[in-house]
């Protein structure tokens, strides 16, 4: 059955704004933590190929192995997280971030990485899924910034450590710097597990409910989200919006060295880098601001109607970046433009999820809907294979393209009404 949200006596007093975003605050830290296992990854894989021989497409099936493991899982850690809370969940989150990173550092044969990157994969998937569900459950009046707020530390935090990662590689090689990063973030992540609390009926304001905003007052159980076709329709719009980011994240550094504007020095703002390393830096700050840029906007003037500019401006931006790239201070502004439509899938899918089917197994329902993304990145290999078997890039950013702007129409013209009628119904 469905739980209604009963407007009964709060069994504990409300706690502060403060005491919240402290909350918030702790697992932004751990996200940021949890970054480097996927945006790092990118900067391994040429020094990988080039010890053992392997072919890129061969090599990247890690990289999905992470996504998919990352993500698949994350329903059953969220169900751990609302039954037991999130403190046990993040601990052996962080155990596992870090013995998967040894697992690669040890690694000798294409098994021994995509070992290490499940391992590590299952980790941060119990992170990443229990950071978004419980800033969802303590800000339900401002759930888009604070899923935004939380997703950003993943997507922006690798940012400082571009540089420093490809420092130890060229310094120390890659496998000590997988062995020093992934014990060292682990280690944080294991420390601010400790710290983190969900909310018990009453600390936190009621849902909010605008013209924009719809929210339900029904809590959904996973088993019947699933039931529902509007999820369905959010679940497909996830997978074809998610799976461009995700090619270009796995592939930055591979698509700028075919392209041969890698290694080219460009200036911006009086600061000189490498094309790669620039885009690459850009890429992860913008990819993080956008997260609560976007769930700010989206608490003012609705998911949906929000969904329809970042993914059409996702659309343009990957056919700009196709049409443009092989320049090299094009390379830098255009992915950091894609990454910037790109990042905010992972404030608005959750906090859509959540305005639909209730807060109260928000950690699971939200990750249930999160194995988009696994899904996403299975397609991730397949634009390897595309590029090889064509010897380009073109066929895999026209069709990324489209797919957003496919993505686009459908949130404005299918989604937007249908949630409307879906909210409607379930507060009756």
């Amino acid at each position: 059955m469905t739980d209604m949200v009963q407007a009964t006596a709060p069994t504990a007093a409300r706690v502060s704004d403060t005491y919240r975003w402290a909350q918030l605050a702790i697992g932004v830290g751990a996200m940021v933590m949890i970054a480097n296992y996927q945006y790092g990854w990118t900067f391994f894989v040429p020094d990988i190929q080039k010890k053992f021989g392997w072919d890129r497409a061969s090599i990247q099936w890690a990289f999905t192995l992470f996504v998919l493991f990352e993500t698949w899982l994350v329903p059953i850690e969220g169900w751990f997280v609302d039954k037991y809370g999130p403190r046990i969940v993040v601990l052996v989150g962080g155990v596992l971030c870090a013995i998967g990173w040894a697992i690669n550092a040890q690694a000798t044969t294409l098994n021994g990485y995509y070992l290490g990157m499940i391992v590590a994969g299952i980790g941060a998937g119990g992170v990443y899924g229990t950071c978004v569900g419980n800033a969802l459950k303590w800000f339900p009046d401002k759930r888009g910034l604070a899923a935004g707020i939380t997703a950003a530390g993943f997507g922006a935090g690798s940012a400082l450590t571009v540089a420093p990662i490809q420092a130890m590689i060229k310094d120390s090689g890659f496998q000590t710097t997988f062995l020093y990063f992934g014990l060292g973030q682990g280690i944080i992540i294991c420390i601010l597990a400790f710290f983190l609390l969900s909310p018990k009926a009453g600390q936190v304001p009621n849902v909010v409910a605008n013209a924009n905003l719809l929210q339900t007052r029904r809590n959904y159980q996973p088993t019947e989200v699933l039931r529902q076709p509007i999820f369905w329709l959010m679940y497909f719009m996830f997978v074809i919006v998610g799976a461009g980011g995700l090619m270009v994240t796995a592939n930055l550094k591979p698509i700028a060295a075919d392209w041969k504007v890698d290694n080219v020095p460009v200036t911006l703002m009086a600061v000189t880098m490498t094309a790669v390393t620039f885009a690459a830096t850009i890429d992860r700050v913008l990819n993080g601001l956008t997260r609560p840029f976007f769930g700010w906007i989206s608490d003012m003037i609705g998911r949906e109607n929000t969904m329809f500019i970042a993914f059409g401006m996702e659309g343009v931006g990957i056919w700009m970046l196709y049409l443009w790239g092989h320049d090299p201070l094009w390379f830098v502004l255009l992915s950091g433009f894609v990454f910037f439509a790109w990042g905010e899938i992972y404030s608005l899918f959750p906090s859509t999820c959540t305005d639909t089917f209730g807060a109260k197994f928000a950690t699971t329902n939200a990750g249930l809907l999160y194995t988009a993304k696994g899904t996403a990145a299975l397609l991730v290999p397949i634009a390897n294979y595309m590029q090889q078997s064509s010897g380009t890039w073109d066929s895999v950013f026209i069709i990324a393209a489209g797919a957003n702007i496919l993505a686009s129409a459908l949130a404005i013209a299918v989604l937007k009404p249908w949630r409307k009628v879906v909210v409607a119904k379930s507060t009756v």
